[in-house]
């Protein structure tokens, strides 16, 4: 399928792994123009080069930096320029026990998963507007919907954001405009493995048998690959999908049990 995006302008965050590494391969591959950022120069310089190599028509640029800071975000959308595509996306705080989470820590969860994607909107919306065309994704979790009690900083930053987008995402649909959430569930990537080191310490058992049982829980019996997701995240910024507004789409492998 042709999305119709060769030529756009994505920024994506995050981007040296994982899912967001995965996002910027499918709009590479769609003839996205990218600039990618992560804290990592090693990876992301490494994510970039494979991205090129991906799609020789395509200009990638990299912004190594705490996109959660005002000097980050202030490098990457200097360095993107008019962007069409905003990928979202930022490494969940820590889990553990909410008594043990002071202010700072709260804070720190706040910046990088609500405020610094508020931001990010903020500063690019308006130029959206005025070419007509625009497509922001936040990459969120499936906890917005199912909220894990271990992961309490990232349920409350994350369903924050969800709030915020909810009405903006229909203040600007009429614009070809939209803003929509991805809603991950367990995907085989660096932050699931440190999760589950976490948790198997907690339940007293091996890691592998924690593995083993947290991936016979989901219907699909697997953890969900990167690629699957960006495949999702690609279609969400195509010509095709601008009838998809404000929605949260979760892709968990049949985990969240509800209808709604």
């Amino acid at each position: 399928m042709d999305l119709g995006i060769a030529g756009k302008n994505a920024l994506v965050c995050a981007a040296s792994k994982g899912l967001g590494r995965a996002c910027a391969e499918h709009l590479a591959q769609a003839g996205v123009n990218l600039t990618i950022t992560a804290r990592g120069v090693e990876a992301l310089e490494a994510t970039a080069a494979y991205l090129r190599g991906l799609n020789p028509a395509i200009t990638v640029k990299t912004v190594a930096g705490d996109i959660a800071t005002a000097d980050g975000r202030a490098a990457a959308l200097d360095t993107a320029g008019d962007i069409d595509i905003l990928i979202n996306n930022a490494g969940g705080p820590p889990p553990g026990n909410f008594r043990d989470w002071d202010r700072t820590a709260w804070n720190a969860a706040l910046e990088a998963n609500m405020l610094t994607p508020i931001d990010l909107i903020k500063a690019t919306v308006d130029g959206m507007i005025a070419r007509k065309f625009g497509r922001i994704v936040n990459i969120t979790s499936g906890a917005v919907k199912a909220p894990i009690a271990t992961l309490g900083l990232s349920n409350g930053a994350r369903s924050g954001l969800t709030g915020f987008v909810a009405g903006v995402a229909r203040e600007v649909a009429r614009h070809n405009v939209t803003i929509n959430g991805l809603l991950p569930g367990r995907f085989l990537t660096d932050r699931l493995t440190k999760n589950f080191d976490y948790e198997a310490q907690k339940a007293g058992i091996a890691v592998d048998e924690h593995i083993r049982r947290a991936s016979s829980n989901i219907p699909a019996q697997r953890f969900g690959e990167a690629t699957e997701f960006g495949a999702a995240c690609a279609f969400l910024c195509s010509v095709h999908a601008s009838y998809i507004v404000g929605q949260n789409l979760l892709i968990d492998g049949g985990a969240y049990p509800g209808t709604f």
